[in-house]
């Protein structure tokens, strides 16, 4: 019998006394009959708590939200496990797992044999863990790991239905040896991206330069006016020079009708000699002339006439200006004129001998 039941029980026996005492005062009972209401007050309240008692409940514990007895808690246990290898997507890359792996038995079949619960907790892990870290680049173990962290972080039964296991505390990580082949290979392959970027730019520019600019003079000349819209000038005193580098371009000669507008050739620097062999040829009428102003300009550049370069230096010198008109560059040539050495091997100037007396007869 409940607690409840025996507050009701108790509640009316107290009533019906009183309703017994106020009708025998109010009826004058005599005293054999408050001896009578006395003892049915006493067996009445007795029997029905005897009665409730002997009564099954209605609702068992085990049907209850609150059982009276207490559940016992669900068995639960921990490994750990520590630089586990994974697949990933190349091959030899192991991802490296570390982890707290939690399991808890279930109920086994009647006959099942004896198991080793914690290996199935962990085998089951790992086989969850490798279907998501197979299909991974290993360059990413730090996503992975955030992944495996939500995807292992829920109870799960195993294939054989004899555990649930869950994981923690998930690391994964790279051995130090491939993650510096990792870096190595992504640093190679962005620089032949990059040289393939700059490669393929390489080959539209020549491409445009060969197909479209310098396909003919005409073409070479209109793509020269538009690089200079304010100097048409200088585009009419170029056509020369642009008829002789697209010619050198389709490797072809020069158009008839452009080679008058074609520069002069260019001087063979050694044409200029060694710096031992120039002299002046009339020192005193070019003081005051390109030439001798060339030739201050190679002593205030330091320049030694012992220098190889300084033959190359006259050369370019004379391709440039030899574009000008009047030829300025022709007094460089004349200032150090190359003195045209004698021809060895020449036969000797034939001596003629003077008149003379014959040999007397």
């Amino acid at each position: 019998m409940r607690s409840g039941q025996k507050t009701v029980t108790v509640f009316i026996t107290v009533i019906l006394a009183l309703v017994v005492a106020i009708v025998g005062y109010a009826t004058q009972w005599p005293a054999w009959a408050w001896a009578v209401s006395v003892l049915v007050l006493a067996v009445v309240p007795a029997t029905t708590l005897r009665l409730a008692n002997r009564s099954g409940d209605a609702f068992p514990a085990q049907y209850l939200q609150e059982p009276d007895l207490p559940i016992p808690p669900a068995e639960r246990r921990e490994l750990l496990i520590t630089g586990v290898g994974l697949p990933s997507t190349m091959e030899d890359y192991d991802f490296l797992l570390t982890a707290t792996v939690r399991w808890c038995p279930l109920s086994a079949p009647t006959g099942a044999p004896l198991v080793n619960l914690g290996g199935l907790a962990v085998d089951a892990i790992l086989e969850r863990a490798s279907r998501v870290s197979e299909a991974r680049h290993p360059a990413r173990s730090s996503y992975v790991q955030h992944e495996l962290n939500g995807v292992l972080a829920t109870m799960r039964d195993d294939s054989s239905g004899r555990v649930e296991a869950m994981a923690l505390n998930v690391t994964l990580t790279l051995s130090e040896r491939d993650q510096e082949r990792l870096d190595t290979l992504a640093a190679v392959r962005k620089d032949e991206d990059v040289w393939e970027h700059e490669r393929k730019y390489e080959q539209s520019r020549r491409a445009y330069l060969g197909d479209d600019v310098l396909k003919d003079t005409g073409s070479a000349v209109v793509w020269w006016l538009h690089r200079n819209e304010d100097s048409v000038d200088t585009t009419v005193k170029d056509i020369g020079l642009l008829a002789q580098l697209t010619s050198a371009a389709n490797d072809e000669d020069i158009s008839e009708r452009l080679r008058h507008l074609v520069p002069p050739v260019i001087h063979d620097p050694e044409s200029y000699g060694t710096p031992e062999s120039w002299i002046p040829a009339q020192p005193a009428e070019q003081e005051k002339g390109f030439g001798h102003a060339f030739a201050q300009l190679l002593q205030a550049a330091g320049m030694s006439p012992d220098d190889k370069e300084v033959p190359l230096l006259a050369a370019q010198v004379d391709l440039v200006l030899g574009y000008r008109e009047g030829d300025p560059a022709s007094e460089i040539r004349h200032y150090f004129a190359k003195p045209n050495p004698p021809e060895e091997n020449a036969p000797a100037p034939e001596t003629t001998d003077p008149p003379g007396d014959g040999p007397a007869d």
